[in-house]
Order: structure tokens, then sequence, then C-alpha cells
């Protein structure tokens, strides 16, 4: 276990806390390796999640979900990767994380249908927000039901699972498909745009190209898996300085110009300002 971290350091980091509908970069964190918890809850990274499912060997969920509860309960503050519903670890997961002070919520690894959400959802009283990872062709195509489902909090691209599952490539043209149905389902049910799933090695530039791509398709997250991507993701799922320059710039003409509509261009382009310097607000990004 590492060396306690002082409260007021920890309190700092939580009131600059970005909330978890606006989250862009959320971590993943072996759930075994509890000295690097505090680290994480420290870190760039909007959102951690302490990893119980595939990070851990089955032999050893036991001993890393007792880890896991003992930091939530001593003053520990994290999403929890649960294990999925066709396992004997789901079941065992809800039972010891339920009511815990610390847990933020869960994601619930291969979210395949509406009950899977919901029935985590209720376990856990009703109250725990649940983000579905989806990571499997079925999943996908029920992605608009899941995202409907009671107890949905986000959804979530489990990208390495569904690359796995269809024999898909790893590029932009590949990707298009799932990204945008869980862009479009997230839409119809009413939730914050989706999460992409994680860029694998240390590329920065690689992080960026992927980022971008996930971006321009409509998701508004990224997972990661080390801490030197949450400062990359946070960038790249931002406005630019020049965005939001560009919509106070509209709206200020906007509004001296009466706050009519003048032709069809108005009105998309008065959602993407307003939408730009809201998101602006919520990253405390500020232009001279």
């Amino acid at each position: 276990m590492s060396a306690p971290v002082s409260a007021d350091r920890v309190a700092a980091r939580e009131k600059e806390r970005v909330d978890g509908e606006n989250s862009r970069s959320w971590q993943l964190v072996n759930a075994r390796s509890v000295e690097l918890f505090d680290a994480a809850r420290l870190g760039r990274a909007d959102q951690v999640i302490l990893d119980l499912e595939d990070a851990v060997d089955p032999a050893l969920k036991p001993e890393a979900r007792d880890g896991v509860v003992e930091w939530l309960t001593s003053g520990g503050s994290a999403w929890v990767r649960i294990n999925d519903c066709t396992t004997t670890f789901w079941s065992d997961d809800l039972a010891a994380l339920a009511g815990l002070p610390g847990l933020r919520g869960v994601m619930l690894a291969k979210a395949e249908s509406p009950d899977h959400v919901t029935d985590t959802w209720q376990r856990l009283g009703g109250r725990t927000p649940v983000l579905a990872l989806v990571e499997s062709a079925l999943g996908i195509e029920s992605a608009v039901s899941i995202a409907s489902a009671r107890g949905a909090f986000r959804l979530a691209f489990g990208s390495g699972d569904y690359r796995k599952d269809t024999g898909a490539e790893n590029n932009p043209l590949a990707m298009a498909y799932p990204r945008t149905r869980l862009v479009l389902a997230s839409r119809i049910g009413g939730l914050p745009g989706p999460i992409d799933g994680p860029t694998v090695g240390s590329s920065h530039a690689i992080l960026r190209e992927q980022a971008a791509d996930a971006v321009g398709i409509g998701m508004t997250g990224k997972l990661c898996l080390d801490m030197e991507q949450p400062a990359v993701i946070n960038e790249e799922m931002s406005p630019s300085p020049a965005d939001v320059s560009w919509a106070l710039d509209f709206l200020r003409s906007f509004a001296e110009a009466g706050g009519v509509i003048r032709d069809g261009s108005d009105k998309p382009r008065l959602a993407r300002a307003e939408r730009i310097r809201e998101r602006a607000g919520i990253f405390r990004i500020s232009v001279e």
C-alpha cells in the first residue's frame, strides 16, 4: 500500500473533477494494483475505473475485489468495472460493492441486453449509475435498447473484444459502424455521448488520431490504460481555443443582430456555438 495521501490534495482534485456525464478520459486501473489507486485518483483522468474483469485472473478475483472494497470503504472514490452477467463473479461483485460510500458507479462488462443493465442497477439498490460496456456484435446491434434501459448512464465501446468477436481490423473504416451505432443509440436513449475504446501503445500521435476519429463521429469520452494518456485525451476531446473563440464571436454577433434566425444555416450554427460554449465552461477553457 502506498503512503497516505493528504486530505487537502484529495479535496482539491475532487473540487475540479469533471462530472461523469461530461467526462472525457476514463482510466482503467488493474484492481490488483492497490498501490496505484491513489495516484490514479490524483492524476489527470476525469474518472478512474478499477478493473475487476479482464485485468484480473479468475483465481485472483476475490482477493482483488477485497482490495477494492477496502479502498472504497477507507476514503477512496472511483468507478469499478465489474464482471459480466453470465459469470458467478457478477453476483459476487454486486454483493460486495452495493452501498459502498466511495463507489461512483459501475462499468458492466459485455453488456448485450437491457436486462443486463437493469438487473445490475436494481441489485445495487436502484441508485448507482451503470456504464454499459458494449463489446460484441450482439451488443452493438442491441445498443438502442441498452441505452434505453432503466439504470443506463452512458455507453462505452469495448473495441478490443468487439474486434475479437467480429474479426474487424483496428482502422477508422472498420470502427466507424460500431462507433456510430453507439452514438445514435445514446442520442435515442437520451444519454450523454458514448465513450470510445482504449488506444493500446505509447504513441501520442496515434492516440490523438484515434481520439479525433471518435470525436468526429460524435463520441465524447475515451477509455485509457495508463496515466500518460488522460492529458492527451482531455485536450483532443475538448473544444479548442479557436472553436471557443468562434462560438463566442458567433453568439455575440447573433445577439447584436437581435437574436433572429436569418437563414437555414443559423440554427445548426447556433446549436454548435451554444454546445461549444457549454463545454468550454465545463472544462474551464478560456480565451483572451
